[in-house]
């Protein structure tokens, strides 16, 4: 990919000794003396000022796959945002800009400057960025304390013992399972021996299949047997002290050390449990599951498929099917995405999820992109067309988003699905406004579809160019007929 980079500053230079080698990188700068230092750097350098014609012509610009623009400078901005569109209508442009301005800023200026429409198609500002840097970093800092605490408690714990017991509710369900079997894995890693156990009965044939399939080994435990209090230590996954386990005595509270739930907390529990018991209950994740995802992320673990599928399954059981996700769980879902294994997913014979409708739904989380209060997702070369809606209607659940687009290759052509709960909205016309006129699209107010053939993209070099191109085309002509603006 050819990339022209208008400024050879700090930040300049930055941006193309990170792209050297990968793309095609040229430089245009105007200082005479860091031009030179460039050039001897390495770097195809084009000496003068990229607000003119005749320097974006010396660089290339008609063959610039993408521009970026360094300066911070609000008028050099305006005239070379125009001078860009005026020789290259359809390169992608990035532009910094001062924290103060925005795109719609910039677009009205120049349109009543230079009399002339342009399009930008993304910018950044310092402060927005380096909010978005905090954020994630305070996030991942709060997400690592837990695990932290857990991991410095366990240690307490091995210098004393080396057996842990890992309790669930009586009836386990996969969440439980899952979490269980997660946890006993960190354990592990500590030097623990581990056992994983319940009181009661697994009944429900897609309980027993998921234990099964998955090889986990399980302990069925009575009430004051030897194998219960032989362990210096219990801990609690997915549940708390309470009428779910009948199997635990008064007497053997004093060992519970460690309780993982996503439940409300039990009045009294500090009562009943011993007061350095390490405890992470939240009640606004919807999942055990996802809590261990979230220790096992923090720990960079290396987790094999069968776990993976575990976590997965159950936080897919404990969410209602993902229906109700808080942002743990559906980080959780994204982590765990590229790491199960499906055909065995299958096999544990859930009838509402096939192996390639689950593939294309976590394929959906990890590849959306939001727009204000819109999102539209990639997800690649599918044969399961009904797949599509099943993964918009997913998508529309998610907290603050009104409207969804999903769209793959089925065949020779890109497969479409759309969802709103926007009452403003009727996005079967805006389907059938966005690519009636490149294929067909149409649908109802709430649920529409469009199909467009695959010749109209098959320049594309490659699949990936081709999944590239659709996006790109596919993304601007919804957010036109929407009338959403990118960035």
């Amino acid at each position: 990919m050819r990339v022209l980079i208008l400024g050879g500053g700090a930040i300049g230079r930055s941006i193309a000794e990170f792209l050297k080698g990968e793309f095609e990188v040229v430089i245009i700068e105007k200082d005479e003396i860091r031009a030179k230092a460039l050039e001897e750097s390495g770097f195809h350098v084009v000496h003068g000022d990229f607000s003119y014609t005749a320097t974006l012509l010396k660089a290339g610009i008609e063959r610039a796959e993408l521009v970026i623009i360094t300066t911070m400078n609000v008028e050099t901005i305006k005239k070379t945002l125009y001078v860009i569109r005026s020789n290259n209508k359809d390169v992608p442009v990035l532009t910094l800009l001062p924290d103060d301005v925005s795109i719609d800023d910039i677009v009205s200026s120049i349109k009543e400057e230079f009399e002339a429409d342009v399009r930008v198609d993304y910018a950044i500002s310092p402060r927005a960025a380096l909010k978005e840097a905090v954020i994630k970093t305070v996030e991942m800092i709060g997400e690592k304390k837990n695990v932290n605490l857990l991991i410095k408690h366990l240690k307490e714990l091995k210098s004393k013992g080396d057996s842990l017991l890992i309790l669930m509710h009586d009836n386990p369900d996969p969440d439980s399972i899952a979490s269980a079997s997660a946890l006993s894995v960190i354990a592990q890693t500590l030097g623990f021996k581990t056992q994983i156990a319940y009181g009661g009965d697994i009944t429900h044939h897609e309980n027993r299949a998921f234990v099964n399939l998955l090889g986990i080994n399980l302990m069925k435990l009575s009430r004051g047997s030897y194998e219960l209090r032989r362990y210096p230590f219990i801990a609690l996954v997915d549940c708390q002290p309470n009428g779910n386990i009948t199997v635990l005595e008064q007497p053997d509270y004093e060992r519970i050390k460690v309780i993982i739930d996503h439940h409300q907390v039990l009045q009294h529990l500090s009562d009943v449990i011993p007061k350095d018991a390490f405890l992470d209950i939240r009640p606004d994740v919807n999942s055990s599951s996802s809590i261990l995802v979230e220790y096992l992320r923090g720990l960079n673990m290396e987790v094999n498929p069968l776990l993976a599928t575990a976590l997965f399954y159950g936080i897919y059981i404990d969410t209602k099917k993902f229906s109700k996700l808080s942002r743990v769980d559906l980080k959780a879902i994204e982590w765990l995405a590229g790491k199960v294994d499906y055909e065995l997913l299958d096999k544990i014979e859930h009838p509402d999820i096939s192996t390639e409708t689950a593939e294309i739904l976590a394929r959906a989380i990890l590849h959306r992109k939001i727009y204000k209060n819109v999102v539209i997702s990639n997800v690649g070369f599918v044969s399961n067309r009904d797949a599509l809606a099943e993964a918009a209607d997913f998508l529309l659940r998610l907290e603050g988003i009104n409207t969804v687009l999903v769209f793959g290759i089925v065949d020779d052509k890109i497969e479409i699905s759309a969802r709103t709960r926007d009452v403003r909205v009727n996005i079967g016309a805006v389907m059938k406004e966005a690519f009636g006129d490149i294929g067909s699209g149409g649908g109802h107010p709430q649920s529409a579809g469009a199909r467009i053939p695959l010749g109209l993209f098959k320049s594309a070099k490659d699949k990936e160019s081709l999944l590239k191109l659709a996006e790109e085309a596919i993304t601007e002509r919804f957010l036109e007929a929407l009338k959403v603006k990118e960035g």
